[in-house]
């Protein structure tokens, strides 16, 4: 039977976080009484990623560009679902997301969303780093983090413009909010089934790092910097990043 729901997982050497990530998901199928088809993106993995993602037979996809665009792209080309969720591996999603995800969309009101995202743990840097992104987020108009549509409006837009290497996701954000506003529908964000996201890169980097770079933090929101977007995502190594 076709899944009415495609999950897409990018994932480069996520071991300790693919397992969480992945029993979220399904504690989220569950509750929805539904078939959840779960596709992991393996991006230059050299970890035990490939394996927890088989064991927990989830369909594998390979794509090692440097780009998150390319890589969400490849996931969701192979999905089979009418309705496409993405999530990161070091995310966890709530238990009522499928829920309310397939509640949204088959309202016929919604072309999609994202979710409010709240990270695992907080301190006084990473409220002032959040604060230092925040007023791009804001100007954006759209939310982020886990990102729910229909394959067929994802196919409209032309998908994740892979001519950005940084913030691809607010870039497709805005174009299917600006697709659904033709159509009468509305630009959905998931706050009660909240998204939980890992402060990894606050761990790489130091809580304070965003908010005491405010011109890295331009030059990501550029989109077109491929020395930021290497240095802060494609190829930071843990322990090298913190300055």
């Amino acid at each position: 039977m076709k899944p009415q729901v495609s999950l897409v997982i990018p994932a480069h050497n996520e071991e300790d976080f693919l397992p969480d990530c992945l029993a979220a998901a399904r504690a989220a199928e569950a509750l929805a009484g539904i078939r959840m088809e779960v596709i992991v993106v393996l991006n230059r993995c050299t970890d035990r990623t490939e394996a927890i993602a088989r064991d927990a037979r989830c369909l594998l996809i390979r794509e090692d560009a440097k780009n998150l665009s390319i890589i969400r792209n490849a996931g969701i080309a192979a999905a089979t679902g009418e309705i496409i969720i993405t999530c990161d591996a070091d995310s966890r999603m709530h238990p009522g997301t499928v829920v309310e995800v397939l509640r949204r969309i088959r309202s016929g009101r919604f072309v999609g969303g994202g979710a409010l995202v709240l990270p695992e743990r907080w301190s006084p840097g990473i409220v002032a780093s959040a604060m230092a992104v925040l007023p791009y987020l804001v100007f954006s108009g759209v939310s982020f983090g886990l990102f729910w549509f229909r394959k067929q409006d994802f196919e409209a837009i032309g998908g994740f413009d892979d001519r950005f290497v940084s913030v691809e996701d607010l870039d497709f954000a805005r174009r299917l909010k600006a697709h659904g506003k033709l159509g009468g529908r509305a630009w959905g964000t998931l706050v009660r089934s909240f998204l939980t996201t890992s402060c990894r890169k606050f761990d790489e980097f130091g809580d304070w790092y965003l908010f005491r770079n405010p011109a890295f933090v331009r030059r990501v929101f550029r989109g077109d910097d491929r020395k930021a977007a290497d240095h802060f995502w494609y190829d930071v190594r843990s322990g090298d990043a913190k300055e």
